[in-house]
Formats: structure tokens, sequence, C-alpha cells
């Protein structure tokens, strides 16, 4: 068998079918289209490949098939755990149908997200997956016109881009603020960062309170320092604070913190609400109380919507809501 080209050229094609004793066109369609190819021949060029160690050019198959084989996923942040479910299953579906991931942060910032889905447009994906909905209108439309399936997530709308999964986060904030109310709560505070989402289920909140609530703002994404500061600011506009809403589990563990460091017993002195359901949500002390989102739901079906379009199949539903439930724990109970 010929040796292996030398590890500073990459084997091509030619260098497998020549490790194969195959022509050409052979070693392709042995790769490429193996139902027309012998067994023998198969396993022959499978070894000649592992030998020269050849990588196929998905590129320039690509052109051919008018395939990529990426999909975009874009989100705002990989540091928010709740988006890791719905990236995670996204990915793992579309593998098991021969696709990959390419992931893009937009940092919360309107012009890096223009940025981010220009730049993905450019490489030709077979599918955009992108976390919350597409907020400038240019880049709508300019999405709408490329025909690439698009898939907006974990926010509902009646005109998306083009496919979406989701939930509403006004109910989300209607739903928590109802529950606070039914608790008998009256001194309540939110503690939020300022994404559009988290901002969506901040007015929510206080459309069930029929009232504004003091506020504590913070900046995406959101932690357990910055859940630390915003208790500590509403306590300073609100000394007998019963009970916090907050847009993240990550901010209430925080807020959770910093009451125990105060000397106040939740939920007894204040109680806690974070939203997310993080991993880590049902074994702090106390549990979080929070807002369950089905982010795997959210990722498995986003990529069926992908992969449905790819194979020119009709979607029935384009919009699909997940829904959302609050799982109360010890932090409120």
């Amino acid at each position: 068998m010929p040796r292996p080209p030398s590890a500073s050229k990459p084997a091509t094609l030619h260098d497998v079918a020549r490790a194969a004793g195959v022509s050409l066109i052979t070693a392709s369609r042995a790769l490429g289209n193996p139902a027309v190819v012998s067994a023998k021949t198969i396993a022959r060029v499978q070894d000649a490949v592992q030998a020269t160690g050849y990588i196929p050019n998905l590129l320039a198959g690509g052109l051919k098939s008018k395939r990529s084989r990426m999909v975009a996923g874009i989100v705002p942040a990989l540091a928010v755990a709740q988006f890791l479910p719905s990236v995670q299953t996204l990915t793992e579906t579309l593998a098991a149908e021969g696709y990959q991931v390419l992931l893009g942060q937009t940092g919360y910032d309107l012009a890096r997200e223009e940025v981010v889905l220009n730049t993905m447009i450019s490489r030709q994906p077979d599918g955009i997956v992108f976390t919350g909905l597409v907020q400038d209108p240019a880049v709508r439309e300019r999405l709408r016109r490329t025909g690439i399936p698009v898939v907006e997530t974990w926010d509902l709308s009646d005109a998306p881009v083009d496919m979406l999964v989701g939930f509403s986060q006004d109910s989300v904030g209607r739903a928590v603020g109802t529950y606070f109310r039914a608790k008998g709560w009256q001194r309540v505070g939110i503690a939020t960062a300022g994404d559009p989402r988290a901002l969506l289920r901040k007015a929510g909140f206080e459309a069930a309170y029929g009232c504004a609530v003091p506020t504590a703002s913070v900046a995406a994404p959101s932690n357990l320092e910055r859940g630390r500061q915003a208790l500590a600011e509403l306590l300073a506009r609100q000394p007998g604070l019963q009970a916090v809403c907050c847009s993240s589990d990550q901010l209430a563990q925080g807020v959770l913190v910093e009451a125990q460091a105060r000397g106040l017993r939740v939920p007894q002195d204040l109680a806690v609400c974070g939203f997310g359901n993080a991993d880590f949500a049902a074994h702090l002390w106390p549990s979080l109380s929070t807002v369950l989102i089905d982010g795997p739901a959210i990722g498995r079906l986003a990529a069926q919507l992908v992969l449905a379009r790819c194979r020119g199949e009709a979607v029935a539903q384009p919009i699909v809501d997940v829904g959302f439930r609050i799982v109360e724990r010890g932090s409120t109970a």
C-alpha cells in the first residue's frame, strides 16, 4: 500500500483511491453513494481513508447538493444555564441526521446580533435557530428573503420570521404575579436583567399586581454577584420587602445568598422565586421555587422543524407553544 501523504499536505480523494487500488470515481462512490459499490470495495476504501487520514470536503459536496450540513445556532450567551439544555438537544437531534451546529453569541447586543446573523447567512447554513425573537425589522426581512429555514425560540409571536418554538414571556410574568398575590405578599420587588424577554416578564408581573413594582435592574447575563447587588438595592428602597421575583435562577441564587448574609430567613422573612429551573435550583438550601421551561423540547422541536424544511416537507404547525409551569419549592413554600 502506498505511503500516506506528508503530514504537511492534507490527504485527497486521489490519495485514497491510490491507497485502495481503485479508480477515483469508485472511491467517490464508496464514500458518497455506497449503495452502488460492493461491500468489499467499501471496506478497502474505508481502510484507505483511515490509513491516509483523509477528511471529505463537505463544502465541495455542499456546492453540488446545495446543502452545507450545518445549522447556525445563535444564543445571547453560553454562560446562561437556562439555554444549555436547548442547545444540547438541538445539537444531538441534528447530529443524528448528519448535521452539525455552528454556535454564535450576540451578547445581548442588537448591533452584534445583526453582525452575527449576517456572518451566519454568508456561510449559507441549512437552517438558523435563534434564541429569542430577531429584533431588527431590516434583519428580519433580510432573513425572510434568504429562504433559509429560521426557527426563533424562547419567546412567542404571531408573526415570526419563519417558524417559532417558545412560550409567552408576558404570561409567565402574569402567572408569577398571580402566584405572589395568592400568597398575600404586598411588599414585593423584582430583580431583573434588561434583555427584552426579561422585561416582558416584568411587565406581566406588574400587570398582575395592577401597579409598578420596585425593580432592581442588572446587566445581562445575570449571575450570583448581580443577584446579591439587586437584593441590596431592593432592601435599601423597601426595608419591609416580603418577596422577590427574579428573572433567572442565577439571579435568584444571588438573592438567596445576600438574604442569608443579612440574617434573613427564607421564606419566613423573604420569599424568592427564580426562572428557568436550572439544574442547581432543586439543590439549594432552601430549594428554589422557579418557572420550569422545557428547554430540551425547544431544542428538539426546533431541530425537527429545520430538518422537515430541509427535506422539502410542508410544516403544518410553524408556531409551537411549549408552555411553562411554576415549580413551588422551599424558597416560597
